[in-house]
Protein backbone atom coordinates (compact mmCIF):
# COMPACT_ATOMS: atom_id res chain seq x y z
CA UNK A 1 0.00 0.00 0.00
CA UNK A 2 1.28 3.34 -1.01
CA UNK A 3 -0.65 6.84 -0.37
CA UNK A 4 0.31 10.11 -1.91
CA UNK A 5 -0.86 13.57 0.16
CA UNK A 6 0.26 16.52 -2.05
CA UNK A 7 1.08 19.31 0.36
CA UNK A 8 -0.36 21.95 -0.08
CA UNK A 9 2.54 23.99 1.26
CA UNK A 10 3.13 24.42 -2.79
CA UNK A 11 0.24 24.52 -4.18
CA UNK A 12 -0.72 28.03 -5.67
CA UNK A 13 -2.86 29.46 -2.48
CA UNK A 14 -4.59 31.95 -4.73
CA UNK A 15 -6.57 29.02 -6.43
CA UNK A 16 -6.55 26.41 -3.46
CA UNK A 17 -9.57 24.58 -4.11
CA UNK A 18 -8.90 24.25 -7.82
CA UNK A 19 -5.32 22.77 -6.75
CA UNK A 20 -6.45 20.19 -4.43
CA UNK A 21 -9.29 19.13 -7.32
CA UNK A 22 -6.54 18.48 -9.53
CA UNK A 23 -4.40 16.47 -7.77
CA UNK A 24 -7.05 14.34 -6.21
CA UNK A 25 -8.15 13.73 -10.04
CA UNK A 26 -4.77 13.27 -10.80
CA UNK A 27 -4.65 10.40 -8.54
CA UNK A 28 -3.59 11.86 -5.02
CA UNK A 29 -5.03 9.73 -1.75
CA UNK A 30 -5.09 12.42 0.74
CA UNK A 31 -4.36 16.45 1.16
CA UNK A 32 -1.64 17.46 3.18
CA UNK A 33 -2.67 20.38 5.20
CA UNK A 34 0.30 21.92 7.03
CA UNK A 35 -0.13 23.89 9.92
CA UNK A 36 2.44 26.11 11.70
CA UNK A 37 2.30 28.73 14.44
CA UNK A 38 5.78 30.69 14.07
CA UNK A 39 6.78 30.20 17.14
CA UNK A 40 6.91 26.03 17.32
CA UNK A 41 8.48 26.51 13.66
CA UNK A 42 9.89 29.40 12.62
CA UNK A 43 7.31 30.09 9.79
CA UNK A 44 2.97 31.15 9.38
CA UNK A 45 1.24 29.12 6.83
CA UNK A 46 -2.67 28.15 6.96
CA UNK A 47 -5.06 27.59 9.68
CA UNK A 48 -8.82 26.63 10.98
CA UNK A 49 -10.61 28.78 8.33
CA UNK A 50 -8.80 28.11 5.01
CA UNK A 51 -9.79 24.33 5.99
CA UNK A 52 -13.16 24.63 6.71
CA UNK A 53 -13.67 26.53 3.52
CA UNK A 54 -11.44 24.01 1.77
CA UNK A 55 -13.18 21.32 3.33
CA UNK A 56 -16.01 21.93 1.94
CA UNK A 57 -15.71 22.59 -1.38
CA UNK A 58 -13.75 20.07 -1.81
CA UNK A 59 -14.33 16.11 -0.71
CA UNK A 60 -10.98 14.98 0.60
CA UNK A 61 -9.38 12.93 3.40
CA UNK A 62 -7.46 15.95 4.69
CA UNK A 63 -4.27 14.93 6.58
CA UNK A 64 -3.57 17.85 9.40
CA UNK A 65 0.15 18.07 10.51
CA UNK A 66 0.22 20.23 13.10
CA UNK A 67 3.28 22.33 13.65
CA UNK A 68 2.21 24.44 16.94
CA UNK A 69 3.18 24.68 20.80
CA UNK A 70 0.13 23.43 21.74
CA UNK A 71 -1.70 21.02 19.73
CA UNK A 72 -4.18 19.61 22.14
CA UNK A 73 -6.61 23.33 22.47
CA UNK A 74 -6.82 22.72 18.76
CA UNK A 75 -7.99 19.09 18.27
CA UNK A 76 -11.40 20.08 18.03
CA UNK A 77 -11.57 22.90 15.72
CA UNK A 78 -9.43 21.04 13.71
CA UNK A 79 -11.73 17.97 13.59
CA UNK A 80 -14.68 20.22 12.94
CA UNK A 81 -13.06 22.16 10.09
CA UNK A 82 -12.46 18.93 8.52
CA UNK A 83 -9.65 16.67 9.45
CA UNK A 84 -10.05 13.89 8.61
CA UNK A 85 -6.42 12.57 10.65
CA UNK A 86 -4.12 15.01 12.78
CA UNK A 87 -0.62 14.63 13.71
CA UNK A 88 0.88 16.28 16.53
CA UNK A 89 4.29 17.04 17.60
CA UNK A 90 5.91 15.09 20.40
CA UNK A 91 8.13 17.68 20.74
CA UNK A 92 5.00 20.36 21.57
CA UNK A 93 4.01 21.00 24.88
CA UNK A 94 0.64 18.83 25.13
CA UNK A 95 0.92 15.83 26.78
CA UNK A 96 0.84 12.97 24.31
CA UNK A 97 -1.15 11.03 25.65
CA UNK A 98 -4.72 12.99 26.45
CA UNK A 99 -3.77 14.74 22.75
CA UNK A 100 -4.24 11.43 21.07
CA UNK A 101 -7.13 10.50 23.54
CA UNK A 102 -8.45 13.72 22.32
CA UNK A 103 -8.12 13.27 18.34
CA UNK A 104 -9.88 9.21 18.78
CA UNK A 105 -12.36 11.13 20.71
CA UNK A 106 -13.46 12.96 17.69
CA UNK A 107 -13.55 9.96 15.68
CA UNK A 108 -10.54 10.34 13.41
CA UNK A 109 -7.28 8.83 12.99
CA UNK A 110 -4.18 10.17 15.68
CA UNK A 111 -0.28 10.60 14.26
CA UNK A 112 2.70 11.53 15.96
CA UNK A 113 5.26 13.59 14.01
CA UNK A 114 9.06 13.45 15.17
CA UNK A 115 11.56 15.83 14.27
CA UNK A 116 14.70 15.09 12.22
CA UNK A 117 16.86 15.32 15.83
CA UNK A 118 14.75 13.45 17.70
CA UNK A 119 15.40 9.74 18.15
CA UNK A 120 12.94 6.42 17.21
CA UNK A 121 12.80 5.48 20.60
CA UNK A 122 10.53 8.82 21.44
CA UNK A 123 7.58 7.27 20.11
CA UNK A 124 7.93 3.83 21.26
CA UNK A 125 5.52 3.98 24.23
CA UNK A 126 2.96 5.79 22.06
CA UNK A 127 2.53 2.90 19.19
CA UNK A 128 0.08 0.98 20.73
CA UNK A 129 -2.39 3.95 20.69
CA UNK A 130 -1.30 5.93 17.15
CA UNK A 131 -2.83 5.41 14.07
CA UNK A 132 0.49 6.93 12.08
CA UNK A 133 3.87 8.10 13.01
CA UNK A 134 5.58 10.99 11.10
CA UNK A 135 8.93 11.05 10.47
CA UNK A 136 10.39 14.61 9.43
CA UNK A 137 12.91 13.85 6.57
CA UNK A 138 13.29 18.08 6.49
CA UNK A 139 13.41 20.16 9.81
CA UNK A 140 9.92 21.13 9.70
CA UNK A 141 8.79 25.02 8.70
CA UNK A 142 9.72 25.14 5.33
CA UNK A 143 8.55 23.04 1.84
CA UNK A 144 11.36 22.62 -1.08
CA UNK A 145 14.45 21.66 1.13
CA UNK A 146 16.74 18.51 0.53
CA UNK A 147 15.82 14.87 1.91
CA UNK A 148 17.73 13.82 4.86
CA UNK A 149 18.53 10.29 4.14
CA UNK A 150 19.68 9.95 7.44
CA UNK A 151 16.51 9.68 8.17
CA UNK A 152 15.95 5.88 7.11
CA UNK A 153 17.18 4.15 9.53
CA UNK A 154 14.76 5.61 11.90
CA UNK A 155 11.91 4.40 9.76
CA UNK A 156 13.25 1.26 9.72
CA UNK A 157 13.29 1.28 13.47
CA UNK A 158 10.36 2.45 14.19
CA UNK A 159 8.69 0.11 11.41
CA UNK A 160 10.52 -3.23 13.42
CA UNK A 161 9.53 -1.95 17.07
CA UNK A 162 5.45 -1.86 15.69
CA UNK A 163 6.11 -4.97 13.88
CA UNK A 164 7.14 -6.45 17.12
CA UNK A 165 4.21 -5.12 18.86
CA UNK A 166 1.56 -6.45 17.06
CA UNK A 167 1.01 -2.94 15.16
CA UNK A 168 1.77 -4.15 11.56
CA UNK A 169 -0.78 -1.73 10.25
CA UNK A 170 0.65 1.14 11.92
CA UNK A 171 0.95 3.93 9.09
CA UNK A 172 4.29 5.57 8.58
CA UNK A 173 4.28 8.77 6.57
CA UNK A 174 7.79 10.85 5.71
CA UNK A 175 7.52 14.59 4.96
CA UNK A 176 10.49 16.45 3.00
CA UNK A 177 11.91 16.54 0.14
CA UNK A 178 10.06 13.23 -1.51
CA UNK A 179 9.85 12.67 -4.58
CA UNK A 180 10.35 10.00 -6.93
CA UNK A 181 13.98 9.89 -6.25
CA UNK A 182 14.18 9.70 -2.74
CA UNK A 183 10.87 8.12 -2.46
CA UNK A 184 12.04 4.06 -2.35
CA UNK A 185 14.83 4.87 -0.15
CA UNK A 186 12.05 5.50 2.67
CA UNK A 187 9.53 2.97 0.98
CA UNK A 188 12.26 0.24 1.82
CA UNK A 189 12.80 0.98 4.99
CA UNK A 190 8.94 0.80 5.85
CA UNK A 191 7.60 4.12 5.64
CA UNK A 192 4.18 3.91 3.27
CA UNK A 193 2.30 7.55 3.27
CA UNK A 194 4.15 9.82 1.32
CA UNK A 195 4.03 13.95 1.42
CA UNK A 196 5.25 15.68 -1.33
CA UNK A 197 4.99 19.16 -2.21
CA UNK A 198 7.05 20.39 -4.80
CA UNK A 199 6.93 17.19 -6.44
CA UNK A 200 4.26 17.30 -7.26
CA UNK A 201 2.22 20.95 -7.42
CA UNK A 202 5.70 22.21 -9.31
CA UNK A 203 4.97 19.83 -12.41
CA UNK A 204 2.98 20.65 -15.39
CA UNK A 205 1.35 17.47 -15.38
CA UNK A 206 0.64 16.44 -11.49
CA UNK A 207 -0.83 13.12 -12.00
CA UNK A 208 2.04 11.77 -14.06
CA UNK A 209 4.48 13.14 -11.05
CA UNK A 210 2.15 11.03 -8.76
CA UNK A 211 2.40 8.23 -10.78
CA UNK A 212 5.91 8.09 -10.85
CA UNK A 213 5.87 8.39 -7.27
CA UNK A 214 3.38 5.73 -6.47
CA UNK A 215 5.29 3.18 -8.95
CA UNK A 216 8.96 4.44 -7.50
CA UNK A 217 7.43 3.51 -4.12
CA UNK A 218 5.97 0.11 -5.17
CA UNK A 219 9.29 -1.06 -6.96
CA UNK A 220 11.84 0.23 -3.89
CA UNK A 221 13.09 -3.34 -2.98
CA UNK A 222 16.65 -3.04 -2.44
CA UNK A 223 17.01 0.71 -2.08
CA UNK A 224 19.05 0.53 0.87
CA UNK A 225 21.30 3.64 2.28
Amino acid sequence: MSIICPSVLSADFASLGDECRNVLEGGADWIHYDVMDGVFVPNISIGLPVLKSLSKKVEAFYDVHLMITDPAKYVDAFAEAGAKHISFHIEAQSDADSTIDAIHNRGILAGMAIKPGTPAEAVYPYLDKLDLVLVMTVEPGFGGQKFMADMCPKIRAIRQKADSLGKKDLLIQVDGGIDNVTVPYVAEAGANVFVAGSAVFNKEDRAAAIAAIRKAAQNSAGFVL
